[in-house]
């Protein structure tokens, strides 16, 4: 059985840093350090077994090393790296899914958060539940939902299949009920995990006009995607990430140069 990973504690002071008002996002020196079992363990049981006896040796890694970048409002910020590189994590502490363990996050604003497919749905539950399941999880009352459903319905296209189990659902419906549901209202601050990969080239479209529609009004967009063509075409700005670390910031053309040249 492999454990799941868990980050280190927040350190931080209470005096917060005097930030420019159009940044959504603002991340200061923000480090994340992992402890995760260092063999191999078959059952849960057998871990705390194991851990009793203090049979349980534990290493520790940085997922982000001293990062520190800002999102603008009405901005589609993009992150390019290869798997591993520190992207999730740092979507995940945008999102205060994860605490960092060093440094400080400010986020302005309701978050959005698209980070992996099909989080928040339940496989037995229909589409129908799960639109309502996850919009509890964002925040949003049971009536609320309601006044939305129509509209999420459309947006998704799944017709007849929004009250079969999504655990009959293929990745790409997955995808389009997720999307639906995270951008049935605007938010303030969207973070689209490689979501725009799947599903047919249509549906990219649609959700690619949603997401421009939504900077439009001042939102501020995370994309991480490993379509190159992707993060050239909707981003006002990039950044590169390498083993946890910034390795490069700015127009996407050069940021997309620099991680080819040096590290895709």
């Amino acid at each position: 059985m492999n454990l799941p990973i868990v980050s280190e504690p927040i350190k931080t002071s209470a005096k917060e840093p005097v930030t420019d008002p159009e940044e959504a996002v603002h991340l200061e020196a923000v480090s994340v350090r992992y402890r995760v079992p260092s063999e191999r363990v078959r059952t849960l049981k057998e871990y705390f077994i194991r851990r009793l006896k203090g049979e349980v040796h534990m290493r520790t890694f940085w997922a982000l090393q001293d990062v520190a970048l800002d999102v603008k409002r009405g901005e589609v910020f993009g992150l390019v790296g290869v798997n591993g590189a520190g992207k999730s994590t740092l979507l995940k502490v945008v999102a205060r899914v994860l605490r960092p363990t060093k440094g400080r996050v400010i986020v302005r604003g309701r978050v959005a958060p698209l980070l992996e497919l099909g989080a928040g749905f339940h496989p037995e539950l229909t589409g129908t539940e799960n639109i309502f399941l996850n919009g509890a999880l964002l925040g949003f009352s049971r009536h609320e939902m309601q006044e939305k459903y129509d509209q999420i319905v459309e947006f998704s296209e799944l017709g007849q299949f929004i009250d079969a189990p999504i655990r009959t659902y293929s990745s790409g419906m997955y995808a389009r009920l997720g999307f639906s549901v995270a951008t049935a209202s605007q938010p303030d601050v969207l973070i689209v995990d490689e979501v725009l990969s799947v599903g047919d080239e249509a549906f990219q479209e649609k959700c690619a006009a949603r997401i421009e529609s939504f900077r439009q009004q001042g939102a501020a967009i995370l994309l991480v995607s490993h379509s190159m063509p992707t993060i050239e075409a909707m981003c006002q700005r990039a950044a590169w990430l390498d083993h946890g670390s910034l390795k490069a910031i700015g127009e996407p053309v050069q940021v997309i140069r620099a991680y080819r040249e040096r590290g895709g």
